[in-house]
């Protein structure tokens, strides 16, 4: 019976496995959309009661189906601190504490419910390239995010030379300065906060150059890596034929 429920849950290549998938799927973005019109304002006492019960509905289900995944997984500890494993229970935790705790402040944790989003990731296969491009690239990942970290300080502590004397407000210190620092590295530029001296605006112009390498790297990576996953993903097919 474990065997048979394995075949259902976790291999979409058969029928039953594939109707599993689409039921799931169907069910996530279902409540998703419960979740967004019971945000409106002014809805019925019916159309709460029904929202309120489809909840519960999809809630048991998924809670099944976090079960069964545990029920049928080989090492059952591995997948619950597994990615899919943690997004599978955010997806039904949050109703349990609110049902548990009758406090106002735990409503906030209904929004958690948006990451029924990500079990939708799940069912893309896509997202196995993904998987083998973050092993192919993790090194380098490391160390890029190392050197924008050096870049960010950097950045930080020259803005706040040049500009803590003229705006004393907004560059007070170099940890003050680190978020001019990251929206100018990502090239985002909200404009909030700007330097006026020429000595920072002429510093602003390098780091800006550099924020357009620091945005461009990882998407190379990424999609380096990506070819080589599908390279990859060709290569066992080829053997598996």
């Amino acid at each position: 019976m474990k065997e048979n429920i394995r075949k259902i849950v976790e291999d979409n290549t058969t029928k039953k496995g594939k109707y599993f998938d689409y039921f799931i799927q169907f069910l996530i973005l279902a409540s998703l959309i419960a979740f967004t019109v019971e945000t409106l304002p002014d809805n019925s006492k019916k159309t709460i009661d029904f929202l309120n019960t489809f909840e519960i509905i999809c809630v048991s289900i998924f809670t099944l189906e976090y079960i069964l995944r545990i029920y049928v997984a080989k090492k059952p500890l591995k997948y619950i601190f597994s990615f899919y494993g943690l997004i599978d229970f955010l997806a039904i935790f949050p109703f349990y504490l609110r049902t548990a705790y009758d406090l106002r402040a735990l409503r906030a944790f209904r929004v958690f419910r948006i990451f029924r989003t990500l079990k939708l990731v799940r069912y893309n296969k896509a997202m196995k390239r993904f998987h083998i491009a973050a092993g192919i690239i993790k090194e380098e990942l490391v160390l890029f995010l190392i050197i924008t970290a050096i870049f960010i300080f950097l950045a930080s502590a020259g803005i706040y030379y040049f500009e803590n004397e003229a705006q004393p407000e907004l560059f007070s210190s170099v940890i003050h300065s680190g978020w001019w620092a990251v929206v100018t590295l990502t090239t985002v530029g909200y404009g909030d906060v700007y330097p006026i001296t020429v000595g920072g605006k002429i510093f602003t112009f390098f780091i800006l150059l550099i924020g357009v390498g620091i945005v461009t790297i990882p998407a190379g990576l990424v999609a380096s890596a990506l070819s080589k996953a599908r390279e990859i993903e060709n290569e066992k097919l080829n053997k598996n034929n």
